[in-house]
């Protein structure tokens, strides 16, 4: 069964984000005026396989590379904004991920507290966040 997630995009049309429509949900989200390729288009869709790496890794008893996390997060969020890319984000990331996910994007403000209340954050990704916060 597909997981699929329901959008109000810019016209309040509602779409479903499903894994079939995923590329075109991103190129009509994709909001980068120096883009002057696919290829450019391509490089920023492949961040989401880096932060499900950098998460695979970290689970599988790695460190945390906070930095890395932040920065494809920070682009991710610059070039599709904040609630599509979230919602990209649910559909890429596996749920067991998200407590680590969850204080980043809190972090960056591309989420409320009150959002995703059943997901218990990782105590290890907010402390991290808050040394960052402290410098």
């Amino acid at each position: 069964m597909l997981k699929t997630y329901n959008l109000k995009i810019m016209n309040n049309t509602e779409i479903k984000l499903t894994p079939k429509n995923f590329m075109l949900f991103a190129a009509k989200n994709y909001q980068n005026p120096k883009c002057i390729d696919e290829d450019e288009f391509q490089e920023d869709l492949k961040r989401f396989k880096y932060i499900k790496r950098l998460l695979n890794r970290y689970y599988a008893g790695g460190d945390l590379s906070e930095r890395l996390i932040l920065n494809h997060l920070i682009v991710l969020l610059n070039v599709f904004g904040n609630e599509p890319c979230v919602e990209m984000l649910a559909m890429k990331i596996q749920l067991e991920h998200w407590p680590t996910l969850k204080p980043f994007l809190i972090y960056l403000r591309a989420l409320k507290n009150d959002e995703f209340t059943g997901i218990k954050m990782d105590k290890v990704a907010i402390n991290v966040l808050r040394e960052i916060a402290r410098l």
